[in-house]
């Protein structure tokens, strides 16, 4: 009974996801509650909802030790201000303080992406190990670096950032940063879709996918017609998966990781995925980094995020 619990918190777009940990990273309790989207009352209905979910359990505040939270956008760790995050309207917000304040509990606050990278390596496919990429293949390309079990986040918290990695240097498609020729603008779910129109426009080839709605063509839809041996399929993925594992072997070659793991809805593809990102990767990383790395498909899922919140929170909170 006398057992603490930590607080991972993963704010997402749509739904903030909350969960109760115990110390070894096993969920005692999950759920979700709706994002403002104004930004504006998140941190008190995120205190609402602990309150509520303890009341629920019977269980009173001094049964949790701390909380661990995602955000979207660069972080600074020290302070727990969020520089900029657009869609909320949050410029310069002084997340971690208005946390504490309403929660009456300590608080610790990194990038969405750094604590799903934190959760794969402490309880998913990163096995426990230290040195760590992960990757998510989404609506964009996000990811979290982890080298001797901590996050980098670099000189002003845009460390990670490896979405925007430019992978094809002339005449590559504009990306939401402003820059072109980013990896998610080939190897998200849209860049995938991207690239597949591309193609179809370009081929004479019969495929699958010319019979399908094309303002409805999803990367979900490549993919199957891969399985089916559609030789335009084939060629799509295998121009997504080249750029990737560029971009995998090059940051592998700074970093020399134990583990790669990709997440997000494109990882679904498995092995169909994996098998040639692996091949891309081994091609162009150092043979010694190439020897090192394995390429997993993240286990944790909607997990990953609460989970690596509590990992923060335990280590960052409890062990001072």
């Amino acid at each position: 009974m006398n057992e603490k619990w930590l607080v991972g918190i993963d704010l997402g777009g749509t739904t903030i996801k909350m969960a109760f940990i115990n110390y070894y990273g096993e969920i005692v309790e999950k759920w979700e509650i709706p994002t403002d989207k104004t930004g504006k009352e998140i941190t008190t209905d995120i205190a609402k909802a602990i309150d509520t979910k303890l009341e629920e359990l019977g269980y009173p505040k001094s049964k949790l030790s701390g909380i661990g939270m995602g955000a979207p956008g660069p972080v600074n760790l020290e302070s727990g201000l969020i520089y900029e995050t657009v869609n909320l309207g949050w410029k310069d917000y002084p997340l971690r303080d208005h946390l504490e304040m309403e929660t009456g509990l300590p608080a610790v606050i990194d990038n969405d992406a750094n604590i799903a990278a934190i959760g794969e390596m402490w309880k998913g496919a990163g096995d426990g190990a230290k040195d760590l990429i992960c990757v998510t293949l989404g609506t964009g390309v996000g990811g979290g670096l982890i080298a001797n079990g901590e996050v980098i986040h670099g000189v002003n918290g845009a460390g990670g950032e490896i979405g925007h990695i430019t992978v094809v240097p002339e005449g590559g498609a504009p990306c939401n940063c402003g820059k072109n020729g980013c990896i998610e603008t080939i190897a998200s779910a849209t860049g995938i879709v991207r690239v597949a129109k591309e193609k179809l426009a370009s081929t004479d080839k019969e495929s699958v996918l010319h019979k399908l709605n094309q303002s409805e063509l999803t990367s979900k839809d490549v993919f199957d017609a891969l399985g089916q041996g559609d030789e335009v399929a084939e060629e799509i993925i295998d121009y997504v998966t080249y750029h990737l594992g560029l971009m995998l072997a090059n940051i592998s070659n700074g970093l020399n990781p134990e583990k790669i793991v990709i997440g997000g809805g494109v990882s679904k593809a498995g092995d169909q995925l994996i098998n040639k990102v692996e091949h891309y990767f081994k091609r162009f990383a150092f043979p010694r980094v190439g020897d090192a790395a394995t390429i997993a498909i993240a286990t944790l899922g909607n997990d990953a995020g609460v989970i690596g919140g509590a990992w923060l929170a335990k280590t960052k909170l409890t062990d001072k």
